[in-house]
């Protein structure tokens, strides 16, 4: 349960979760998820660090970039859920 716990910690913020939702469709780099969320990079790359050390994210270096991708679809499903959950209640 702890576990559990902890990765719903990890995706509990705006953008962690479209940081997932993006990773759902294809792999990632931090620039590309820059442009795609119109966050900045620093930002982006803290919340990586989080969804990375939550065991949600893994990054793979190739290069001088690191694709971002998601360690399982079970994680994918689970915001794709909540978000369509909240957007019934709207």
């Amino acid at each position: 349960m702890t576990a559990a716990g902890d990765i719903l910690r990890a995706l509990a913020a705006p953008v962690r979760i479209a940081i997932v939702l993006q990773l759902r469709e294809e792999q990632r780099c931090v620039h590309e998820l820059v442009e795609a969320l119109g966050v900045t990079q620093p930002l982006i790359s803290q919340h990586l660090r989080v969804l990375k050390s939550a065991g949600v994210v893994r990054g793979d270096r190739n290069g001088r970039e690191v694709f971002y991708r998601l360690v399982d679809d079970h994680l994918a499903h689970i915001v794709v859920d909540a978000v369509a959950h909240a957007e019934e209640g709207k």
